[in-house]
């Protein structure tokens, strides 16, 4: 059965050429999630899709069709685009190549959609970029149902100590070091660094770099071993 979607909130995570003239477009809606459409003669020179179907640029998508890739018949945007540049912009593909790489087509998540949409904002602004993406990650693993408990051991179930050290397993949580068994593994935290991160307080350096390591873990462990693409961008324009 053919489905129809008006007038959709949505925006452009990725787009590639397909076919002579058009481009293949993973958009991020607020009620549909990741939906994939065809953009016909989108790449052509007169085509009124083209200057619209672009990154962080807030649009109306409609889209139409019976398979899992829809057809675009309408796009419209009545606000201007979020505009990054630099080491925010690259955050900003960084944000995008995330949800198209975990978000299953069809499946709706409008609290990540509000998340995103005030992440782009944030980046947009003065704020700190490595407290506006560690939140994100944070946002988008528990809108998939991979949620960190920062509050406590997972298997003794007592608050995070900060004079701990705890270690961490993805999908599961953090569980307590013997002062004996503590070590520097890539999976042993200190519990100062977690309980800044779950308070947003990433300043002092170690914690900032802590909160990352943790945060590209639990992701690696749903994205595969796969690189991102856009870190390695951001290298290559440094």
């Amino acid at each position: 059965m053919e489905s129809r979607v008006l007038l959709q909130p949505a925006y452009v995570l990725h787009r590639t050429p397909f076919q002579n003239t058009s481009l293949l477009v993973d958009f991020f809606t607020l009620d549909y999630g990741r939906v994939r459409a065809v953009a016909k003669g989108a790449r052509r020179e007169k085509s009124k899709y083209r200057p619209l179907l672009q990154p962080f640029q807030p649009l109306l998508v409609s889209v139409s069709g019976r398979g899992e890739v829809k057809t675009v018949t309408g796009v419209e945007t009545g606000l201007a685009a979020i505009l990054l540049q630099g080491e925010r912009l690259f955050s900003g593909f960084y944000v995008n190549e995330l949800l198209t790489r975990l978000l299953h087509n069809h499946e709706e998540h409008p609290v990540l959609y509000k998340h995103y949409q005030e992440t782009l904002v944030a980046l947009q602004g003065g704020e700190s970029i490595e407290t506006v993406l560690r939140r994100f990650e944070l946002n988008l693993l528990t809108e998939l149902g991979y949620a960190i408990n920062l509050e406590e051991d997972f298997r003794s179930h007592e608050a995070i100590d900060p004079d701990s050290q705890y270690r961490f397993t993805p999908d599961m949580g953090f569980e307590l070091l013997h002062p004996d068994d503590a070590n520097d593994s890539p999976r042993s935290f200190q519990g100062r660094h977690l309980v800044r991160l779950r308070e947003m307080d990433l300043q002092d350096r170690d914690t900032a770099k802590s909160a990352k390591r943790l945060l590209r873990m639990a992701l690696t462990t749903h994205l595969g071993e796969k690189p991102i693409n856009s870190r390695d961008l951001f290298a290559s324009k440094c």
